[in-house]
Formats: C-alpha cells, structure tokens, sequence
C-alpha cells in the first residue's frame, strides 16, 4: 500500500522527504542524500512497463503502475506532486492502492516566489502559473511519464484536503519553523498508525532527524556536493538552487502589494481555511 506525500511543487515536500527518509531509512535518524532514494517521486518512468506518449496514456498506466508498486511490498512512501483527482476520468488514486497521505500546504505568498526561482519564471509567469486550472509540469517534452497534473493552487489543496477516501494529515509547512519538533513528532504518529506500527516514537533517533534535516544543512549539502533534483534553466544556462531561501523568504518583504492583493483574492476562501488570511 501507499503512503503519498503530496504537495503542490515548492511547498516543503522534499523537506518532509528528507526527515522521514532519516526517520525511516537509517539506524540513527541521521540524513544523507542517499536516503531520498527510498522514497521516489511519483509518477516516474522506473514504475512504467513501457514508454507513456502523451497525457492520456500517462493516466491510463497511474493505477496500473501503483497495483505492482502495491504487490512488491506491505507498504511505501512515494512523494507526488499530482492533483488528487481523475485526468480524462481516470483517478491517480484509489483506496485500493493508498494507504494514507501527508499533504504539505505553504502559503501561496512564498510558494510564488519559489516557483520563479525553481523554474526561472519572472512574477506574472509564477501567478498564471499558479492560477492555472490546467498547468501541468514533465520534465521532458518527448517523455511523459513524468507527467504531474497540478491544477491551480487552490484546486491542488482542496483535492487534498477534502478526500473522505483514505486517512490524512494536513501539515502547514510554516510549522515547520514555528513547532518543529510537535509537527514531526505527530507526522511520526500519524504514520504509525496508520501502517498499525506499535512501537513508541524515538525521541533520540526524532531529534537526530530534525537537527541533520535542518534547512541550512541541506543548502549546505546541496552546495558542497551538488543535489540531484535541481533543474536546469535553459534560460540562465545552469542549475538552479533547490534549497534556495526556505524560511528566510518572506513575502511581505519580497512581493509588491498589487500581487499580494491578486494571490489573497485568487484564493482568499483557501487562504482563509488555512489560517493564512
């Protein structure tokens, strides 16, 4: 069966990833890169049996593809930016093959930002981009097997957070900095239960996992020994930074009022569920 961890893109997933993978995958709860490896991105070309050509053959193979995923093992982490709902009527997801999920929700105000550094977009491109109920990324223009369906920001939360198919827990990525260790620690007793784990939290192996997954000491691994999930900007001609400003990028500091006020409006009812407005 299979745990999601979804988000939309530049929200805290692979921060979440890399805790869990400390957690979950090493003796002490002290993170390396190499860890991520245990938790893959869904979709990706690894799960598919045969080459996927365009969007309808990629959501054709999503639950074909997680079935073997299910066969091979009790259960598994995989990280998603996908919608949570159904592409030319067919669902990326079923309670045959999920388990449960964790969805990381950051406020529309930061994650704007991050997308222009991420995919070297300037500040309209990022807010159509977000707002866009039909945006999709791949990361090739032949090969669709990564192809991810986001819909526009509000639609990628409420697909979310309001299944009533399987067990979630919602977490704001801005508790990650306010309640760092209550935040993980429930993240940790969530998991348990729901994979019916009987063991108590590790306290120590909790605490090795938060300090060696700390924003800065990822920015610091990603520059002394590069990150493989960066992109590179055709634009710029080189690799952008993954871990760019994290907790350090403040809206009210970095955007102007006029595109403060169009994100609050766009997806004020969101925004106001939340806790954001």
């Amino acid at each position: 069966m299979i745990i999601w961890i979804g988000s939309y893109p530049k929200s805290g997933n692979t921060y979440i990833r890399s805790f869990l993978s400390a957690y979950y995958f090493s003796e002490d709860g002290k993170f390396n890169f190499d860890l991520l490896k245990n938790i893959k991105q869904f979709p990706n070309a690894e799960f598919f049996d045969k080459p996927i050509k365009n969007e309808s053959d990629a959501s054709d193979n999503w639950l074909i593809a997680q079935k073997k995923i299910m066969e091979k093992r009790k259960f598994r982490f995989l990280k998603t930016h996908n919608f949570l709902g159904s592409y030319n009527n067919k669902p990326f997801t079923t309670l045959d093959y999920t388990l449960g999920a964790i969805y990381v929700v950051r406020d529309p105000r930061n994650v704007i930002t991050s997308l222009m550094n991420h995919f070297s977009l300037n500040l309209d491109e990022a807010y159509n981009f977000m707002i866009n109920e039909k945006k999709y990324t791949k990361s090739d223009q032949s090969d669709y097997s990564t192809y991810t369906h986001l819909s526009s920001w509000g639609n990628h939360y409420k697909s979310w957070a309001t299944t009533k198919n399987f067990r979630k827990l919602i977490v704001r990525y801005e508790d990650f900095e306010n309640n760092k260790y209550e935040t993980f620690r429930d993240i940790i007793v969530f998991l348990n239960a729901i994979s019916n784990r009987t063991e108590r939290v590790n306290k120590k192996k909790l605490e090795n996992s938060i300090d060696t997954t700390n924003f800065s000491v990822l920015k610091n691994l990603e520059e002394n020994k590069g990150f493989d999930e960066a992109l590179y900007s055709q634009k710029e001609k080189k690799f952008k930074t993954f871990f760019n400003l994290g907790f350090n990028n403040r809206w009210k500091k970095l955007l102007p009022k006029e595109m403060i006020k169009k994100i609050e409006d766009s997806f004020e009812g969101e925004m106001k569920e939340i806790g954001y407005l």
